[in-house]
């Protein structure tokens, strides 16, 4: 093997420029699909996590069965509405840790002669543990009947910045949709998600928020359930439980969190498949690039390999010669791409902030592997050529 690299790469740094040239084929190659394939994981890294942070163990329901189409409601209307009693029948089912009743609108918030348009969340206190998103500063306003309405608020860390400033709000007075809430907390700040800032938004009681809007209905009901090996169980335990208490009809869509995610998940996997396949389209002009050199270089290379037939050197010997060969400079070529793509990431991520570039360590092998692969499928061709040649007739091209 030592005798066999060391022939390989004496007749590769022979044709120095000819070498680099073919090299590059398979560096530009392997560099793109380092490239476009690192921005696609990370485009998915980043957006499964955008939408996991608040939680994978959820369960959702909406008024309204969703049918043929994702969007509940419609086309297949409802027959009932969903309800607090719900939410309380749903969070004492086993593996259920917790479920709560949402509703939610735009209103103006005001305070100190400043306003703005937010969303405005009807919750209860255990939005804290479903939703994983606390109280920095302050508290939620006190566990009770979430039936009872009262005239409390958590703000939004947009909200605080841009109604009160510097200033502490807690114990201060807003008006939201015109009615008068006391400020009990500021939420953390969980920053933007998908181009929307979530931080600029208030949280009241779900009662509040339902005489707000003038509805007797919820949004929507979160469910949390306490271990992810219980995911459809619970879902199953859920749906037959609201098909019970819904006169046997299933009027509402039940989504669940996890499979939302897995699916996002795999489509961004395709994407990133796609995009690098068509990258790879480069690796193709670079095994063709190799391919016409070892062509060349079998002719070129006649009397030697009718000189190494005639010492005793097996056709399997002279083909291995120039599949080696074919092997080392497509690997040489894929490890300086996987340098140039590595470079490129980068250089992206210093020139553009926040870019969402991922490059795992199974890119990086594959990338060394397919290079490897596509030299050898290059040499395959020329070294069967060379293994051929009659070694008399070799010997008299000269």
């Amino acid at each position: 093997m030592r005798d066999l690299l060391t022939l390989t790469a004496g007749a590769l740094a022979s044709h120095r420029l000819r070498s680099l040239l073919s090299m590059l084929g398979i560096a530009v190659g392997i560099a793109s699909v380092v490239l476009l394939t690192s921005i696609g994981e990370g485009t998915r890294v980043y957006l499964v996590s955008q939408f996991s942070q608040f939680g994978t163990n959820l369960l959702q329901i909406n008024p309204g069965k969703a049918k043929t189409v994702g969007i509940p409601g419609a086309l297949g209307g409802t027959t009932h509405k969903l309800t607090i009693d719900d939410a309380e029948a749903i969070a004492r089912l086993p593996g259920v840790e917790d479920a709560m009743p949402t509703a939610y609108g735009t209103a103006r918030v005001e305070a100190q002669g400043r306003a703005r348009s937010v969303i405005v969340y009807g919750v209860t206190p255990a939005m804290a543990n479903v939703w994983k998103w606390g109280v920095r500063r302050g508290r939620f306003w006190p566990a009770g009947d979430p039936r009872r309405s009262s005239p409390h608020t958590v703000l939004g860390p947009t909200v605080l910045r841009e109604l009160f400033g510097e200033e502490n709000p807690l114990g201060r007075f807003v008006r939201i949709g015109g009615a008068r809430f006391r400020v009990t907390g500021i939420m953390q700040a969980k920053g933007r998600m998908l181009g929307l800032d979530i931080d600029d938004s208030v949280f009241i009681p779900v009662a509040s928020a339902m005489r707000l809007f003038n509805t007797d209905e919820l949004t929507e009901l979160h469910i949390l359930y306490t271990h992810a090996q219980l995911a459809q169980r619970v879902e199953d335990t859920v749906r037959a439980l609201m098909i019970e208490r819904h006169g046997g009809n299933e009027d509402f869509t039940l989504i669940s969190q996890q499979a939302m995610l897995d699916v996002f998940g795999n489509i961004m996997n395709i994407i990133t498949m796609s995009v690098g396949a068509i990258a790879a389209i480069s690796l193709l002009v670079g095994a063709v690039g190799i391919l016409t050199m070892m062509w060349i270089a079998v002719g070129e290379r006649t009397e030697e390999i009718g000189l190494l037939r005639s010492i005793g050197a097996s056709r399997e010997q002279v083909q291995w010669i120039f599949l080696v060969e074919a092997a080392l400079l497509a690997t040489l070529g894929g490890l300086a791409g996987v340098a140039g793509g590595l470079g490129l990431c980068a250089l992206l991520r210093s020139l553009v902030a926040g870019l969402p570039i991922h490059t795992p360590a199974r890119f990086v092998v594959a990338a060394v592997g397919v290079s490897l692969a596509t030299g050898l499928l290059a040499g395959v061709w020329p070294a069967r050529r060379a293994a051929h040649l009659d070694p008399i007739e070799a010997l008299r091209a000269e």
